[in-house]
């Protein structure tokens, strides 16, 4: 997310949205630590902190890609708690992400890409 780019929505007679990249990395990021089994995005960044965090953190956990013209890709690393399903915990974040994102931006998200970043053993889990 370093050149921050914008992705613009409701266009219509009157002008359009825009919705920066961080925006939506941060909406992203709110939907995946809402999931049972995920610990925190890549970076330790919680549901406390994700919007505080800045871009540059937030950019080491979430990307957002252009796929075409009202459609993204969101890839987002995150950190697991030990003891949960990968392949279960993986897929509730995707479908918590995508449905996240595109209630809040309309944007089409066509497909959200995880990368397991770290295993948590803390003993509160």
């Amino acid at each position: 997310m370093a050149e921050n780019k914008n992705f613009v929505i409701n266009v219509n007679g009157d002008g359009g949205v825009n919705i920066s990249e961080e925006v939506i990395g941060i909406i992203a990021g709110l939907g995946a630590v809402e999931v049972e089994g995920v610990e925190s995005l890549a970076g330790n960044l919680t549901a406390d902190n994700i919007s505080k965090a800045g871009q540059g953190k937030l950019a080491k956990a979430v990307r957002v890609v252009d796929a075409d013209p009202g459609k993204i890709v969101v890839r987002m690393a995150i950190n697991m708690k030990y003891g949960y399903e990968i392949p279960k915990v993986s897929g509730m974040v995707q479908e918590k992400v995508k449905q996240a994102v595109e209630t809040m931006t309309g944007l089409v998200v066509t497909a959200v890409d995880i990368r397991i970043a770290t295993v948590s053993v803390s003993s509160n889990n």
